[in-house]
């Protein structure tokens, strides 16, 4: 089990300390099973195996509340390349991030906590590239039980994005690469910020390189958004009928602006409405499954929004949308480029997604 440097040795926080975890087998007569009721699961998460839950999409998490002096939670990973936030007591500041090694082991996260209750949170930083987790339970001490499950935010909030939406390399450093899964945080991009103002619970559907015509692989953002599963392009179907969202953000053009104009991806090469086409029939598709839903159609904070040509076709699709239908839950939202030329690092979602949370709470009266 590899654990980020920052927690290479044992630290110290909230009052409890955590141990450098360790992969051992699952060894406990007080395990929790991943079908226990008092759990709270949050995402588009494959539950065929109630007993092996199976998280893709970045920010899927499970929470709990409970007593004890000890955790352990034990996954079953695909790859080993996915690394998860697990918070103790509302620890967000310095969660213990967890990197799962490739298959089933149990980790411990703490064996010295105080007695009394405790609230659990464990988070997917990252995105389904780098392969499946199935969530089999956790173990804790000797006297040590669930409680019920935490109050779940009555608010709901859906966005469909690109590595912008995952958070890819927001904790890399400003002058270094920003592509390392170990890098990419989702609980710091900007709509899981903006959630979190906003109280409200998030689903994010996004895929590092995806853009709506075009990607850097051979799937776009209409073959992908309506899957079960994050982990490239597949069978898997979600059930729109199972969450529906109260608002939608739509992050999408960043790629199709570098491959249809940069590298000249789509020949031949797509005309102004072909690329407003394009963007107003993805924006239909998702208004069909939502029909209520306020939609944000948004763009930035990378340099597709240098200027006002990608901006401009989101802003005729959206008229045209409006225009045509009549859809007043229909508005547009642009971050601004700061000229940083890579992935947005943390203080940049951090300010975008407070930018978010203030449109939303204008928009929906929140």
């Amino acid at each position: 089990m590899k654990i980020l440097p920052l927690f290479a040795a044992a630290l110290t926080f909230s009052g409890f300390s955590a141990l450098p975890v360790c992969a051992t087998a699952t060894e406990s007569s007080n395990f929790i099973p991943a079908d226990a009721a008092e759990l709270q699961y949050t995402g588009r998460i494959d539950f065929s195996n109630k007993l092996a839950p199976v998280l893709t999409w970045p920010g899927s998490s499970v929470r709990a509340n409970f007593t004890g002096t000890s955790l352990r939670v034990t996954l079953d990973d695909e790859t080993g390349s996915n690394f998860y936030n697990v918070m103790i007591d509302g620890n967000t500041a310095h969660p213990f991030v967890l990197e799962a090694n490739k298959g089933e082991h149990s980790y411990e996260i703490s064996r010295a906590l105080p007695p009394g209750e405790h609230t659990l949170e464990i988070y997917r930083r990252t995105e389904g590239e780098y392969g499946a987790t199935k969530f089999k339970g956790l173990q804790l001490s000797d006297t040590g039980k669930l409680l019920p499950a935490p109050r779940r935010p009555t608010r709901r909030m859906e966005i469909f994005g690109d590595s912008i939406s995952c958070g890819m390399g927001n904790e890399g450093a400003d002058n270094g690469r920003d592509d390392l899964p170990a890098e990419q945080n989702q609980y710091w991009a900007y709509g899981a910020v903006a959630a979190r103002a906003l109280n409200a619970e998030l689903h994010t559907i996004c895929r590092s390189g995806i853009g709506i015509m075009v990607s850097w692989f051979p799937y776009a953002m209409p073959e992908y958004f309506d899957q079960l599963s994050g982990v490239g392009n597949n069978d898997s179907v979600w059930d729109f009928k199972r969450w529906t969202p109260d608002v939608v953000v739509i992050n999408l053009f960043q790629n199709d602006s570098w491959l249809v104009d940069g590298q000249k991806r789509l020949q031949p090469i797509p005309n102004d409405q072909q690329r407003i086409d394009a963007y107003v029939k993805f924006v239909r598709d998702i208004r069909a499954r939502y029909p209520e839903a306020n939609i944000i159609c948004a763009l930035g904070s990378m340099d597709a929004t240098a200027n006002d040509k990608w901006p401009n076709y989101i802003r005729r699709a959206v008229a045209q949308i409006q225009k045509e239908n009549g859809d007043k839950k229909l508005h547009t939202l642009f971050f601004d480029y700061t000229g940083y030329g890579q992935h947005p690092r943390a203080a940049q979602h951090v300010a975008n997604g407070e930018k978010l949370a203030t449109f939303v709470r204008e928009t929906m009266g929140w």
